[in-house]
């Protein structure tokens, strides 16, 4: 082939692979952060199925969204003894999910409507770092809750997650509300309000693995947080979703069947 015919036949082969591969990772509708794969998807190697397709990988943690409740099926991520600060950084403001391509909802659905803007990983979790702090003020990983519900007992299961991490040096935390049809909406774009939320909580530390689910209605409550321990497996019923599917068999049916919470220091 004559010099001057090879560089436009290798320019339209190079676009056309390009062209190919991006279709591929469209139709894979999953999003990793970069350069950070590492610090994001393998640091949580027990990541749920999603009920959605839609999983985005941040660097401090995972989210499945849900593009028909405007908000994430769940977010999950480790907490670490070492990932526990006490610094105080300015809050920012609450930015939309530029990896969700149909966009995460807009904060301003929150506005005078009545509820929180409600963290799924807290920003309490992530005060190890500005850039990891800030990253929990996505719009994709928050959901609406009753300020009572969210400064009350969601408030007092989040520090009891940071104090189990204090004593068992790493936990795995998945968490989100129960996402229904006919639910109530808030905001021109429709975001959902669940009726329920949920927690659970795998510690892989010792020799034997432990895990406790917690289902919480979506409302102000004085009861104590262990009235609110389930099976996992009746939060996959409710959600669809299988949390632990990278969990050995033997071990993820006996760990998600129990509701016992004899093993965790309350």
């Amino acid at each position: 082939m004559k010099r001057r015919y090879i560089y436009p036949v290798l320019i339209i082969s190079v676009s056309i692979g390009f062209y190919y591969f991006e279709d591929y990772l469209d139709k894979k509708e999953v999003n990793f952060s970069d350069p950070g794969v590492e610090a994001s998807v393998f640091s949580f190697f027990y990541l749920p199925s999603s009920t959605t397709g839609i999983v985005v990988s941040h660097s401090h943690y995972s989210l499945s969204y849900s593009e028909k409740h405007e908000q994430p099926e769940w977010v999950a991520y480790e907490l670490k003894k070492e990932h526990l600060s006490k610094n105080e950084f300015k809050r920012p403001f609450f930015e939309i999910d530029k990896k969700i391509r149909s966009s995460s909802a807009d904060w301003r659905n929150y506005k005078n409507s009545g509820y929180d803007k409600g963290h799924l990983c807290p920003a309490a979790d992530r005060r190890f770092t500005y850039k990891a702090f800030e990253e929990t003020f996505l719009t994709s990983n928050i959901s609406p809750q009753n300020h009572k519900f969210n400064a009350g007992i969601w408030n007092l299961l989040e520090q009891k997650t940071r104090y189990w991490a204090t004593i068992y040096n790493n936990v795995y935390v998945i968490t989100g509300g129960i996402l229904e049809t006919d639910l109530k909406t808030i905001g021109y774009e429709a975001v959902s309000v669940p009726e329920y939320f949920y927690k659970i909580i795998l510690d892989m530390s010792s020799e034997e693995p432990k895990m406790i689910g917690f289902l919480i209605p979506h409302e102000d409550s004085d009861k104590k947080l262990s009235d609110f321990v389930v099976p996992v497996d009746r939060i996959e019923k409710l959600t669809g979703i299988d949390f632990f599917p990278k969990l050995d068999d033997v071990v993820e049916d006996r760990l998600e069947a129990s509701s016992n919470d004899q093993e965790w220091k309350f």
